[in-house]
């Protein structure tokens, strides 16, 4: 018989600072998000061309060791194609970028991994709350793996990494984030007990969220914001030429540069759109203040976020507004799972 008692005071204390662990390990990852953006920009991500997970932890630390690595990058596609005459100096800059993404990956397995394994050897984690941890813990090492296996993709011959492999790599961190952020939701803030979802509207919005930022990483991937660098048309067009130019048609959608970078405009305009429908409706809804605070917060997001976007693409994609474009991308989904949260179970009446 499963035992009603209210738990004890022991037990709510270690389920917040569970919380609160995890919210510091979303904070670390968001950073890690941005981080990985500024080194996708500066073209930074193959100057390390291999992966040793616990001896690469040291950066060169002398004359021969950077000589070393700069010697085993001149052998890399992208220093033979791209880079062909690069000096040391111009080799550590994008060097710094690429190693300090990998030891801030570093840092948050220990920030993750540590404190899970003192909690668990107190006692102090629930039981369900063991196989959730446990499956953040496994995606975190899939995603470590995901990292090498994409960095291979431009080891090869064309030094650009897979789009695909790219866009697999930031969904995993987008996954392993709104895993950590919904749990530690749940333990320092637990909803009303009353509550119910949103409804349909609120599901489409994450879904189209997640199909947006899925097309992001392709855009990146496919470089395909240095083209069309105009908004709210591309190239004085509304259906720009080139949209169909690669056979079968459904390769358009993921490899076509042009074609990706129209659904990803459009994918994060319906996005604002839906956002603002939302927000119309629920404008005077009798709502709890929490769900107004949250409501208004995904407003402002998806306001900034677009805003930056279309700021980034019209700039040529500058390294520091796309950075901020892709840490925008996980505040935005933020924000809506807070709204999701602080909303689970409350009947939201919609103004008439």
């Amino acid at each position: 018989m499963i035992s009603t008692a209210p738990a004890s005071t022991a037990q709510v204390a270690d389920e917040r600072a569970i919380g609160r662990w995890l919210m510091l390990c979303c904070v670390v990852l968001l950073a890690l998000v941005m981080l990985g953006g500024a080194t996708r920009l500066t073209e930074s991500g193959l100057s390390i061309v291999d992966w040793r997970p616990v001896t690469g932890t040291l950066p060169p630390l002398n004359d021969a060791a950077w000589a070393t690595e700069f010697a085993k990058y001149k052998e890399s596609p992208q220093y033979t194609k791209v880079n062909h005459g690069m000096s040391m100096s111009e080799f550590k800059l994008i060097f710094g970028f690429e190693y300090g993404h990998r030891l801030l990956a570093r840092v948050l397995g220990l920030v993750f991994a540590l404190p899970l394994l003192w909690f668990w050897l107190r006692g102090a984690i629930p039981a369900r709350l063991r196989w959730p941890l446990l499956g953040i813990l496994f995606l975190g090492a899939a995603q470590a793996y995901m990292g090498w296996f994409m960095v291979k993709s431009g080891l090869v011959d064309i030094p650009r990494v897979s789009h695909y492999r790219l866009a697999a790599h930031l969904s995993l961190a987008f996954i392993i984030y709104a895993s950590m952020f919904v749990l530690a939701l749940r333990l320092l803030w637990p909803p009303a007990t009353n509550a119910r979802p949103l409804g349909r509207i609120y599901a489409a919005l994450v879904t189209l969220l997640a199909c947006t930022i899925v097309f992001g990483a392709f855009v990146a991937g496919l470089r395909a914001g240095l083209i069309y660098n105009t908004f709210p048309l591309m190239g004085g067009h509304w259906l720009p030429p080139g949209m169909g130019a690669f056979s079968p048609w459904w390769l358009n959608a993921l490899e076509n540069p042009v074609t990706v970078q129209f659904i990803h405009r459009y994918l994060a305009l319906t996005t604002t759109a839906l956002t603002l429908i939302l927000w119309w409706q629920l404008r005077n809804a009798n709502l709890e203040r929490t769900q107004k605070l949250a409501l208004n917060a995904v407003l402002l997001m998806v306001l900034i976020q677009a805003s930056l976007g279309i700021a980034t693409l019209l700039m040529r994609v500058p390294v520091l507004l796309g950075t901020l474009h892709q840490g925008g991308a996980v505040l935005l989904l933020s924000a809506v799972l807070i709204l999701g949260h602080c909303s689970r179970g409350k009947i939201v009446q919609l103004a008439r």
